[in-house]
C-alpha cells in the first residue's frame, strides 16, 4: 500500500513539473508573438540610378514686347479719347485729345512777344534801338515757344508705337492724375513672357537658347521660342533670376495676360529613382522625406525631389543609388525605428 501511494505521488508530481513546463513556454511564446506584432510590418523597394532629361517646365503671363504709358506731363482735363481697350492703333496716331485753354493762352502770349522782338529788330536797323533790348526779347520769345510746344504736345497725345489698347483709366471730362490715360502694348512681331529661374539653374540659361512654349488657350500646340536675356540681379523677395522669353508673333494670336507653360531642356542627368509610394510629406510644411531601411532598422532621410517620373520621383539628395526604401507602413515609423520586412512581397 505505502509503495502504491509513492509511486501514484511520483506520477503527480511529474504531471505537475510537466503543466508547469508548458504553461512557461506557452507565455514565452506569447511574448515572442506579441513583441513581433507590435513591430512594423514594411514594404520595401530598391532606389535605381538613371540617365534623366532635364525638362524643367516654367509658369508665366503673356506681356508686350513693349508696353507705353500715355499721359500729359501734367494734370489737365480730358476732351476726348478716340479709342478702348483691345483697339489697334499705329504709330504717331492721336489718341488722346486734352483741353487746349492753356494752350490758347500761351499762344496769344507768345505770338505778343513775336511781334515786340520783330519790333525791337526793326528799330535796331534804324538806330532807335539797342541790341540789348533784342536779346533780352529774343530770350523771352524762345522761352515762351517752349512753353507753348510742350503745351501742345500734351495736349494731342500720340501713338509712340503701333501696337494694341491694353488699359484705358479715364474717359472724357475727367481731370488726369497719377495714372496713365492709355497703356499701348506692342505686340508684333513678339510679345514676351518672364520667367523665374532658381539660383541653381540661373548658370543653364544663356541669350538664344531654345525653348518649347505651351498655352492653355491652346492646349493642343506648341511654339518654338528663345531666351532673348538673363537678368544679371537677383529678385531678394522671391530669390530667383528672371529670363526673357521672346515669343514670335507676326500674326498676332497671342495677348498679354494669357497664361504660357515656357518648357526648357537642360540636357540629361544621373540622378536616383524612387517609387511615389516611398515619399512622405511632412505634416504642416512642404519637406518631403523617404525611409531608407539598413540592417532592421530605417532612417528618415528628407530629400530634394526633381520631377515626376511615371510612378516615381527623381531624387536629387538624400537617397542614394542601391539604398532599399519603404514603400508601405510608414505612418507607424519614425527615426531609427526596428522593422520588419513583409516577405511574400519584399523577397
Amino acid at each position: 500500500m505505502k509503495r502504491l501511494l509513492s509511486q501514484a505521488a511520483c506520477v503527480s508530481a511529474a504531471a505537475l513539473l510537466a503543466a508547469l513546463t508548458a504553461a512557461c513556454g506557452s507565455q514565452d511564446d506569447k511574448k515572442v508573438m506579441t513583441q513581433d506584432d507590435e513591430t512594423p510590418l514594411v514594404d520595401v523597394d530598391v532606389a535605381r540610378s538613371a540617365d534623366i532629361e532635364q525638362l524643367h517646365t516654367y509658369t508665366a503671363n503673356v506681356e508686350a514686347y513693349k508696353s507705353n504709358n500715355i499721359a500729359p506731363s501734367s494734370p489737365n482735363r480730358i476732351k476726348s479719347i478716340t479709342v478702348d481697350v483691345g483697339d489697334h492703333v499705329r504709330r504717331g496716331q492721336t489718341l488722346v485729345t486734352m483741353d487746349n485753354a492753356q494752350a490758347a493762352q500761351l499762344k496769344v502770349n507768345l505770338d505778343q512777344i513775336e511781334r515786340e522782338y520783330n519790333r525791337a529788330v526793326q528799330l535796331l536797323k534804324i538806330g532807335s534801338g539797342t541790341q540789348a533790348q533784342v536779346d533780352a526779347l529774343k530770350a523771352q520769345y524762345d522761352a515762351a515757344h517752349t512753353q507753348y510746344r510742350n503745351v501742345v504736345e500734351n495736349t494731342y497725345l500720340t501713338a509712340p508705337v503701333s501696337g494694341v489698347v491694353t488699359a484705358r483709366n479715364f474717359d472724357p471730362g475727367d481731370l488726369t492724375g497719377g495714372q496713365a490715360v492709355l497703356t499701348i502694348g506692342q505686340i508684333t512681331p513678339d510679345v514676351k513672357v518672364v520667367i523665374s529661374v532658381t539660383e541653381a539653374d540661373r548658370t543653364k540659361f544663356r541669350p538664344g537658347m531654345p525653348v518649347e512654349v505651351a498655352f492653355d488657350a491652346f492646349p493642343d500646340e506648341t511654339y518654338q521660342a528663345s531666351v532673348s536675356r538673363v537678368y544679371p540681379a537677383i529678385d531678394p523677395q522671391t530669390r530667383t533670376f528672371q529670363a526673357e522669353v521672346l515669343i514670335p508673333n507676326r500674326n498676332e494670336k497671342f495677348f498679354p495676360g494669357m497664361f504660357a507653360r515656357v518648357s526648357v531642356n537642360h540636357g540629361t542627368q544621373n540622378n536616383v529613382i524612387v517609387p511615389d509610394r516611398a515619399v512622405v510629406k511632412q505634416t504642416g510644411s512642404g519637406n518631403r522625406y523617404v525611409y531608407v531601411y539598413k540592417n532592421g532598422k530605417v532612417s528618415y532621410n528628407r530629400v530634394q525631389l526633381g520631377q515626376r517620373i511615371d510612378k516615381g520621383y527623381e531624387v536629387l539628395s538624400g537617397v542614394a543609388d542601391g539604398d532599399t526604401v519603404v514603400i508601405t507602413g510608414q505612418t507607424r515609423l519614425a527615426d531609427g525605428v526596428a522593422v520588419r520586412l513583409n516577405h511574400k512581397k519584399s523577397e
